[in-house]
């Protein structure tokens, strides 16, 4: 196993090898698999590792792998879909903000405490700066009424086009709600999160990998290399 050197510190001092590490969490994030379903998989490999291990990866690898996946993903276009849906962290509801474009390729997320114009101007000001998708030419939300005055918050700074036009049409967003349901339900097949910032590293790599099963990366199915392409993302070779 040969690292590029730009993850030789993510890996340093494991006790395995990076391909075996990625592996047990790709399973995590891709199958409705608890961390000692995981731990169970990888004994009958030959590797044993401890579930709270796993869980330590997850958190540490999952969001790292989001970050690499931006730069390999195809350009979304311009007519944007907005909303948000509820996880449970630490005994409360917090809000996922969510960004598909009209193809149902994902856009952005964030998760936030509120659900509030605060909150949606932040998730959006996040949108916007992303390299993998154009200006927004339109953008859908529901009739939630933190929606407008964040988008008129933007604007006046700069940040978003006065050309931008917010089109306020639920059933437009249909595509985003049932976007939704593979993030919720791998979320509640975890049994929710024990802290936000345990549910925000999480959820993470649960987009990452929705995006990959959504084909917006240059990765084919038929191939039968789910796990390479999620290697490849760490510049490892074999």
């Amino acid at each position: 196993m040969v690292l590029g050197p730009s993850v030789c510190d993510l890996f340093k001092w494991r006790q395995f090898e990076p391909e075996i590490i990625l592996l047990a969490v790709g399973w995590y994030l891709r199958f409705s698999l608890s961390y000692r379903d995981v731990e169970e998989l990888l004994a009958e490999r030959g590797f044993f590792s401890d579930h709270v291990t796993i869980w330590r990866w997850v958190r540490c690898y999952g969001p790292e792998m989001e970050r690499r996946l931006r730069s390999r993903l195809k350009p979304t276009n311009d007519s944007w879909r907005v909303d948000e849906t509820y996880v449970r962290a630490k005994g409360k509801w917090v809000y996922l903000y969510r960004a598909v474009d009209s193809n149902g390729d994902t856009i952005d997320f964030l998760l936030s405490a509120t659900r509030d114009a605060a909150g949606a101007a932040r998730f959006l000001s996040k949108a916007l700066g992303g390299e993998n998708h154009p200006a927004p030419r339109v953008i859908n939300t529901d009739k939630h009424n933190g929606y407008p005055p964040a988008i008129v918050n933007l604007r006046t700074r700069g940040v978003l086009s006065q050309e931008c036009h917010h089109r306020p049409v639920q059933y437009l967003n249909n595509i985003l709600e049932q976007d939704h349901r593979a993030i919720k339900r791998r979320c509640r097949a975890s049994q929710w999160f024990r802290s936000f910032w345990s549910a925000r590293r999480t959820i993470a790599g649960y987009e990452a990998i929705h995006m990959i099963r959504k084909g917006q990366a240059a990765w084919s199915e038929a191939t039968g290399a789910f796990h390479h392409f999620i290697v490849s993302l760490f510049a490892v070779a074999v």
